[in-house]
């Protein structure tokens, strides 16, 4: 996950891969999520969607959340839980991207009960000390908090059943990147409705506690699909089979895997060390996921 280590972590990827460096680079032409887009391949057969910034109610609160629809008709719906630097165009644009793809989808605001979105400036990095003093204690406060983590997983679940954009008849997807790991596994298990997680460079799914997000697992009949960064694989190597195991277990399908050469947050366009190959291949299996369980 990301702590004090990642910004060397970062340089050392960026310094050490061509492809990171010319990304890093490219950064710098802007961070509106047109050029965010742009650095994807395009949909085929895109949706034309419909986009909003709407406010949730919570029991802690008014939630502010960015939701994209395709334009006609209803579609299965996906919560999509941000990493650190929180709710933001990178966000939107991976979002977006999703609505293309036939998909309801709500981007939340993990840090509404104490800053609404943007937290940070655009183009923020992590790697800036400043950026750092402000995200870093608003990540340890909603790691923390696990029951406000799954009020808010219940109250998302039960606006998107109010949208005339949601098919009603069809599960719900999630998923979350970094600390928008652990909501993905609580938010399966706090509703049936929830029919497939994803994580991408998760942050702590799994240890030896008995408040773990893994055990979460148990309360789910959801599939999964768990992307880890190599780097995380090679700093905690036992959370893996932990998963695997737990996922065995409660008999649920689920694909366990270390992603070899990307780094953590390797999937998200606003990072130095996003690697396009990966990110696709990443994202691949999640619509493949959804296609087979949010019918």
């Amino acid at each position: 996950m990301c702590d004090q280590d990642t910004p060397q972590d970062f340089a050392d990827h960026v310094n050490a891969n061509p492809l990171s460096r010319r990304h890093f680079v490219a950064l710098s032409a802007g961070l509106s999520m047109a050029n965010l887009l742009a650095l994807f391949p395009a949909v085929a057969d895109a949706a034309d969607v419909t986009e909003s910034e709407v406010m949730i109610k919570t029991p802690d609160g008014n939630a502010d959340c960015y939701f994209v629809h395709p334009a006609q008709g209803v579609s299965a719906a996906v919560i999509v839980w941000p990493d650190v630097l929180g709710l933001r165009p990178a966000f939107r644009a991976m979002g977006k991207r999703l609505a293309e793809n036939g998909y309801a989808v709500l981007v939340v605001n993990p840090y509404y009960r104490k800053n609404k979105a943007p937290v940070v400036a655009d183009g923020a990095s992590f790697q800036d000390t400043k950026v750092r003093d402000v995200v870093m204690p608003l990540l340890q406060i909603f790691l923390g908090d696990v029951p406000g983590m799954q009020s808010d997983a219940k109250a998302y679940v039960a606006w998107l059943d109010t949208q005339a954009a949601v098919d009603k008849k069809r599960k719900i997807g999630t998923t979350g990147y970094c600390m928008g790991g652990p909501p993905v596994l609580r938010t399966a298990g706090v509703s049936d409705r929830i029919g497939a997680g994803a994580t991408f460079h998760g942050a702590a799914l799994a240890a030896a506690d008995a408040n773990s997000p893994h055990l979460a697992i148990a309360k789910s009949k959801a599939g999964f699909l768990i992307a880890i960064a190599d780097g995380d694989d090679k700093q905690d190597p036992k959370a893996k089979d932990m998963l695997k195991e737990t996922f065995a277990k409660n008999g649920q399908k689920a694909t366990v895997e270390v992603y070899t050469g990307c780094a953590h947050g390797w999937t998200v366009p606003d990072f130095p060390v996003y690697d396009k190959a990966g990110a696709e291949k990443a994202w691949t299996a999640m619509l493949d996921l959804f296609k087979t369980n949010l019918a």
